[in-house]
């Protein structure tokens, strides 16, 4: 009897690559596999070699494919979502010449300040890319690199994002879409191309980058047969351009054009980060105002300190993550890799307020606190940049979804929800970078929007929590501590 049509959406992220097999017309998760990476790096680096990344996809197609089940004649297509913003430099031989700066190497925030204090300034860059360049924006990486390892970047043939390497591993075809090609700081979201004044300031050729796919669904081409074999996978298999993780997971989630739009998202990883589809064109210098994977926009504020660096202070108190409680006096910023929102790339930890009554898990409480806050803030510029006000009934009676690996957490989602003051959705889809992955590759194997697709899988359905009366007392509390003492304390290290 022959089998679904199935399709493979890859999350290539930070920490792992997962393939998440599924079937192409229900959305049916089929089998999920997984493969780890390693990061190496101190002192505000943060690298990875770009060829685990292919070894890692590799494994993870096939623990997916023996989990399905499914026949490998089966699989239609596939796409690859990655972490946005890493610079992969490649030689002639497309092969990395170094590994990967990461999103979260925070080495060249001083590249970053010098190109945003150019071409006008922070509202220029924003006026034209949609962002104001940060120590996570790959152009800032490039700009270190030439600055550091000069004769790297000479020898540099290719310049490739972490997706854009592995579609192109996949397919022979140098090829990126709008949503992750936003992220570099060097595309134009107003005119949808890479700006070519802003390339000349780099130094940085046209000829070294992919070309631009009008979405992430668009069809780049098949596997190659080489690709095909160390896949184990049909030649025919389908290959779409593929997109950002965050991108991806609003894709996953339903949200675009085709779908929801102007409702917020907080991803709970190892950032934080809130976005929301809008048509809306974004240029408010506090956000990244990106685009999305189906032509539209993603403004979108992501902070460096997450579930990680809550994780960090739960270790070092020795509790569980979950043996916390509401942090009373205590105001903990727990930005123990410096910060991107607010742009704090030399910030360390903060703790003030300690009393003699304090206890470990206050401690522990504060620190979710503080990373709550901390991306909770950004929520009301994302709004605002969709057009809404955000102290308005239209807009505060939008259910927050919460996603990500903090989202199963239940002390995430009490403070959240306690900070927040708003409804709550939280998704039964568990891999929702996947899920857009997929969707995308349905799109490119049988012609559907994407985000029709995903929508009608229902991946973005899930339990829903009433408001509850926000904690204004914490709230105004640490927000003091941000707005008093964090950039007197942070400025200049």
């Amino acid at each position: 009897m022959p089998h679904s049509p199935v399709v493979i959406g890859v999350d290539s992220s930070t920490q792992s690559t997962k393939a998440l097999f599924a079937d192409a017309v229900t959305g049916r998760t089929l089998a999920v596999g997984r493969s780890p990476h390693r990061v190496t790096g101190s002192a505000g680096a943060r690298e990875s070699d770009p060829e685990q990344w292919w070894h890692a996809l590799r494994d993870a197609v096939a623990a997916g494919l023996k989990e399905s089940g499914a026949p490998a004649s089966a699989v239609r297509g596939i796409a690859v979502a990655g972490q946005q913003h890493g610079l992969v430099v490649l030689g002639r031989d497309r092969r990395p010449l170094r590994p990967t700066l990461l999103w979260n190497d925070t080495r060249s925030a001083p590249q970053a300040a010098a190109l945003a204090a150019t071409l006008g300034g922070p509202e220029a860059w924003t006026a034209r890319t949609g962002s104001v360049p940060v120590a996570a924006v790959t152009a800032a990486k490039w700009r270190w690199l030439r600055e550091n390892e000069p004769s790297t970047a000479e020898r540099c043939t290719a310049v490739r994002l972490p997706h854009d390497f592995l579609t192109e591993r996949l397919t022979g075809v140098a090829v990126t879409d709008p949503g992750d090609a936003s992220g570099t700081g060097w595309y134009s979201t107003a005119t949808g191309t890479y700006d070519t004044e802003i390339l000349q300031l780099l130094g940085i050729g046209p000829e070294l980058l992919p070309n631009v796919a009008r979405t992430g669904g668009a069809t780049v081409g098949a596997l190659t047969p080489e690709a095909a074999e160390a896949l184990g996978l049909p030649a025919t298999t389908v290959v779409a351009a593929g997109t950002g993780d965050n991108m991806s997971a609003a894709v996953g989630l339903g949200l675009g054009g085709a779908g929801l739009l102007d409702h917020p998202v907080l991803s709970l990883g190892t950032s934080g980060t809130v976005f929301a589809a809008t048509r809306t064109r974004p240029t408010n210098p506090a956000l990244n105002g990106f685009a999305s994977a189906d032509g539209n926009h993603l403004p979108l504020a992501c902070t460096l300190n997450c579930t990680l660096a809550v994780d960090r202070i739960a270790t070092l108190l020795g509790l569980d993550r979950d043996d916390a409680a509401p942090g009373g006096e205590a105001v903990l910023l727990p930005y123990l890799d410096g910060e991107r929102t607010p742009d704090l790339p030399g910030a360390s930890g903060l703790l003030t307020g300690l009393r003699h009554a304090t206890t470990p898990q206050q401690l522990l409480g504060a620190a979710y606190e503080g990373a709550a806050v901390t991306v909770l803030r950004a929520l009301d510029e994302v709004l605002s940049a969709c057009g809404l006000d955000p102290a308005s009934a239209a807009a505060t009676s939008r259910p927050l979804r919460l996603v990500g690996g903090g989202a199963q957490g239940r002390t995430w989602v009490e403070t959240v929800r306690r900070l927040s003051g708003r409804p709550l959705v939280l998704p039964t889809g568990t891999e929702l970078v996947a899920v857009g992955a997929a969707a995308l590759a349905a799109s490119a194997a049988t012609g559907a929007d994407p985000v029709t697709l995903a929508r009608d899988w229902g991946a973005g359905r899930g339990r829903e929590l009433p408001p509850v009366e926000r904690d204004m007392e914490a709230w105004d509390r640490i927000s003091g501590v941000l707005d008093r003492a964090a950039p007197a304390l942070f400025a200049g290290r």
